[in-house]
């Protein structure tokens, strides 16, 4: 019996196509600017003034040269450097944990404590990581854990996709409802004149209900892949090197303390996240000491730490490369100058609608946008300006608009592959981009349809909602 060969797609190759495409567009979409001025609360960021687009003639047009796709590769590493060397330097750290025994230890005591319940594994993540996206807007604090729940869905006789839809569906839900989240509700709520963190009960409702679609959408697919590994949409790929265990998981009193060690990093990363404005800088600085600390505590010389370092760095090539060509997209279309004209031509057709259609059409601009502008706080830099004066023409209320930008931001930050961040988890996990495309767009699909209802009622019963 011949087997169907499954339809899949080179993450870099899918990627670079963009690139291309991107350029191309810039020949043929008339280029235009808004002008700019800086956010009273952080003059170091801009934001867009509304009404202000105008096409861009003459002189201050510009002519991308044929190879500039080439030339905008290394200007997007240079743009993701930041998440480049967070992939490599906490690669090379995780590889140090690895090496004590540790993470190992903890993964066997884990998976034989668990190995029947896989539900209070999916279900705790996407608890976790929901409200930590909903409360800081944590995301990239995640990379480090994409190894550690690979390894630990394989020995629970389920795959790698299940371990990317416990990380990657409570971000993409948690950015989405958002409540006090300072890079994506915060920043909007104030663009749209709104107390900061206003609505916020309401959001933590929303956070519960599109949770619980995740949890069921990552855990039916979770029991298929239990019951039938064939059905596994990375059934192809091999796994058979870097996420087996050692022989020896004992969890002795050392891999204890390391890690506590790591647990203790974590914890004051996010308390410090929360209260002192901390971000990769920080991050990083608190995984190298964590990392010095598990070599110490488990034994490892310096030559051998050394050697582990950047071993596990190593690894972390095909991941930090996709990241800086998919920030290489963006880099196109700024340069090409037609970033501004294709947001302004999509929302003029929200103009003279009412304010239930106006509200759904918002959510289409705004995930639109997203394929454009993955990053939140820059979306709401260039959107919000915009789409806060069209919502009062419209007859939709400011916190409807501002739900709108979320679930536009949010949802589909899961799949879209200009996202930096998620096409480089997905080459760490070895998982192909046309799979994790059959994944999560049904998913993807049933968010946005439960949110065009959430819209139309807010935009009727707001108040009653807690939204005025």
């Amino acid at each position: 019996m011949t087997k169907t060969k499954r339809w899949t797609i080179d993450s870099l190759v899918l990627i670079f196509s963009i690139v291309i495409v991107a350029q191309l567009l810039t020949y043929v979409v008339p280029q235009g600017k808004f002008e700019r001025e800086p956010y009273p609360k952080n003059p170091s960021r801009e934001m867009v003034v509304p009404g202000s687009y105008q096409e861009v003639g003459g002189a201050d047009t510009v002519t991308l040269k044929p190879w500039h796709a080439l030339t905008a590769v290394p200007k997007g590493l240079e743009a993701a450097q930041e998440i480049v060397f967070l992939i490599f330097l906490v690669g090379g750290v995780i590889a140090i944990l690895r090496a004590t025994g540790a993470i190992d230890a903890f993964l066997h005591t884990a998976v034989a404590k668990l190995g029947g319940s896989p539900w209070i594994l999916i279900g705790g993540c996407l608890v976790l990581f929901g409200l930590g996206s909903w409360t800081i807007g944590m995301g990239e604090e995640y990379v480090t854990l994409i190894p550690i729940l690979i390894a630990m869905s394989l020995a629970m006789k389920m795959d790698a996709i299940v371990a990317m839809g416990m990380i990657w569906v409570p971000y993409g839900i948690g950015w989405a409802c958002a409540g006090t989240n300072p890079f994506g509700v915060l920043i909007a709520q104030d663009i749209a004149g709104l107390a900061p963190t206003s609505g916020w009960p309401f959001r933590l409702g929303l956070l519960v209900v599109f949770l619980a679609v995740g949890f069921q959408h990552v855990y039916s697919y979770a029991l298929k892949v239990r019951r039938d590994p064939t059905t596994s949409l990375v059934a192809d790929v091999d796994y058979s090197d870097g996420f087996e265990a050692p022989e020896d998981i004992r969890l002795t009193g050392r891999r204890v303390l390391v890690l506590a060690v790591f647990v203790a990093g974590i914890v004051g990363f996010v308390i410090g996240a929360s209260t002192a404005g901390w971000y990769i800088v920080e991050l990083l600085t608190i995984f190298l000491a964590v990392g010095l600390l598990g070599a110490v505590i488990g034994g490892l010389g310096a030559v051998e730490t050394s050697r582990i370092f950047i071993h596990g760095a190593s690894e972390m090539t095909a991941a930090a490369i996709i990241i800086g060509f998919a920030r290489a997209i963006e880099v196109v279309l700024n340069d090409g100058q037609i970033i501004d004209t294709v947001i302004h031509s999509i929302a003029s057709l929200l103009e003279g609608t009412g304010p239930a259609v106006s509200a759904v059409g918002m959510l289409a601009v705004q995930s639109i946008c997203n394929i454009f502008i993955p990053s939140g706080s820059g979306q709401a830099f260039v959107t919000m300006p915009i789409m806060s004066p069209l919502a009062t023409l419209t007859g939709v209320p400011q916190q409807v608009a501002v739900l709108a930008f979320q679930f536009g931001d949010g949802f589909s930050n899961m799949l879209v592959p200009t996202s930096a961040l998620v096409m480089g988890t997905l080459a760490l996990g070895r998982i192909p981009y046309g799979a994790w495309l059959r994944f999560s767009a049904p998913l993807l699909a049933k968010l946005l349809a439960l949110s065009v209802l959430v819209l139309i009622v807010a935009v009727y019963f707001g108040n009653a909602l807690g939204l005025g």
